[in-house]
């Protein structure tokens, strides 16, 4: 669906068809984080502790992961990655990654504010997108005069725009305004 200018209108759409859950992603993580030192196994009191949640509620989460085929459990109730499971940890734990270099050494920010950050978005982003990410951060880091060139204009803004109207940033909005007045 398009609106009279054209531009697509059901884009929040796709934040409901995402491969995952910002949940299910962290349960993942967890079972490959706990299974390093278990033979890729995990119980599931170690996940919630891990996850600092109750065991019920990894239940829960666990037999709609068994059900994707993302998770395999033993006769002991022991839990692992299945081949899909690890190959999605890999991908989410490689846009976290991308997500926060740009946030950590191109932006500035603190490494506490870029982890919480890069895990808001670690689940949402594609594939395509953490890979510009990544060669973005490349980029700028591998040019000193280019990364110097940034890191002082994020030390001191200049978020103004002559036409807001014909600057392809704000796209008619003062977005620099708008940011503030909600922070």
């Amino acid at each position: 669906m398009f609106d009279i200018d054209g531009a697509m209108t059901d884009t929040w759409k796709e934040f409901g068809a995402n491969e995952l859950t910002h949940s299910a992603a962290h349960h993942l993580i967890a079972i490959s984080e706990i299974g390093q030192n278990y033979g890729g196994w995990a119980r599931v009191s170690d996940i919630a502790r891990h996850l600092n949640i109750t065991r019920g509620s990894v239940s829960i989460n666990l037999r709609t992961l068994k059900k994707r085929g993302l998770v395999e459990t033993d006769e002991h109730h022991m839990v692992k990655l299945s081949t899909e499971g690890s190959r999605i940890v890999q991908g989410v734990t490689a846009r976290k990654s991308a997500v926060k270099a740009l946030l950590r050494h191109v932006l500035g920010m603190s490494e506490e504010q870029a982890e919480v950050d890069s895990c808001k978005v670690e689940h949402l982003i594609s594939g395509t997108a953490a890979e510009r990410i990544l060669t973005l951060v490349h980029a700028v880091l591998s040019d000193p005069a280019l990364a110097d060139t940034v890191r002082d204009k994020l030390v001191a803004p200049d978020h103004s725009c002559a036409d807001v109207a014909a600057c392809p940033v704000c796209e008619g909005r003062a977005l620099a305004s708008e940011l503030k007045e909600t922070m």
